[in-house]
């Protein structure tokens, strides 16, 4: 499909509904398949009490839940901001391959919303440890559960 202002009108939608209350960022997504929405959604970081509510990762649990799958192949992605790395990472897990945007990360930077320091962080080969102190430890324990996964003949890769 090519793009549709129409989705891009309801991610703004979803966005604004959060400006002015405690919910989330004013973050706002919508996902369809064949020109038709499977779902939308917005930011619940601040309700859930959970970091990764996302307007992007909410939208994709609501597709995937509806849908049935974790494969959300076909569908495209409307979001009023640019994801962020989390977002972007859920984004090509689930398949999805055209994401469509609205605001830049430096406008999202500029009312506050610091993915900036992320993008960074990874550009720079994950070595600051002010950010993450990222150590490997142990992988003589932890191999042995993927030498048995690879073993196993019955799982299915995602």
């Amino acid at each position: 499909m090519a793009y549709d202002k129409k989705f891009m009108d309801l991610a703004a939608q979803e966005a604004q509904k959060n400006v002015g209350t405690q919910i989330g960022g004013p973050f706002g997504t919508v996902i369809v398949k064949d020109g038709e929405i499977i779902a939308q959604g917005r930011n619940h970081v601040l309700a859930n009490h959970d970091p990764s509510a996302h307007g992007e990762i909410t939208t994709i649990r609501k597709a995937c839940e509806k849908l049935g799958t974790h494969d959300l192949s076909g569908c495209e992605l409307y979001t009023n901001a640019y994801p962020c790395p989390m977002c972007l990472g859920a984004i090509i897990w689930s398949n999805i391959k055209t994401c469509y945007y609205g605001n830049t990360a430096e406008d999202a930077k500029n009312i506050g919303f610091r993915d900036d320091f992320i993008y960074k962080f990874l550009s720079d080969g994950l070595k600051d440890k002010k950010v993450l102190n990222l150590e490997q430890h142990d992988r003589d324990t932890t191999i042995k559960a993927f030498n048995n996964f690879k073993e196993d003949s019955s799982h299915t890769i995602y």
